[in-house]
């Protein structure tokens, strides 16, 4: 048997518990209330709808709003009303896009980026103290694996 059936075999054996770890951690991670504690241990008093939109702005802009919209599985008209609260509380600026001046870009503000920042630094205290048992090799070992899982991921036809 070549190691390609081998592999095959094993990822198809494997493949109901990955996807189960996987739907676990999607599902823990969109909770309302992971975002309420994420924003209170951050000092923010921002809107739950708006907190994922302001930390993708800042890591990913600027970006467009369909993007955006696509990447947190929202309608386009909504996440384009909620990048508009963000401009209004000054936490982001839109503007034309620079290859396509038809798209409006959201570009995250010094103001933004404090928040985010203190985001930031209340994530750093939750993974601490939910690391703190592991072992180096572990969290090493999950960083890697994770962004090897990130960018594939990111390349054609593989479903999730």
């Amino acid at each position: 048997m070549s190691i390609n059936k081998v592999q095959s075999a094993h990822i198809r054996e494997n493949l109901p518990d990955l996807h189960r770890s996987l739907i676990d951690i999607v599902s823990e991670m969109n909770r309302p209330e992971r975002d309420e504690q994420m924003l209170a241990a951050a000092g923010l008093s921002l809107e739950r709808a708006l907190f994922p939109l302001l930390v993708l702005v800042e890591r990913l802009g600027p970006i467009g709003v369909v993007d955006l919209a696509s990447r947190v599985g929202r309608d386009y008209t909504t996440v384009s009303r909620q990048v508009a609260r963000l401009d209004e509380l000054g936490l982001v600026t839109r503007r034309a896009g620079t290859t396509d001046r038809r798209v409006r870009e959201a570009i995250i503000t010094p103001q933004g980026r404090t928040a985010t920042d203190a985001v930031d630094a209340a994530r750093e205290r939750m993974a601490q103290a939910l690391f703190a048992d592991w072992s180096r090799k572990d969290f090493d070992d999950l960083s890697r694996l994770l962004r090897m899982l990130a960018d594939g991921l990111d390349g054609p036809e593989v479903a999730a």
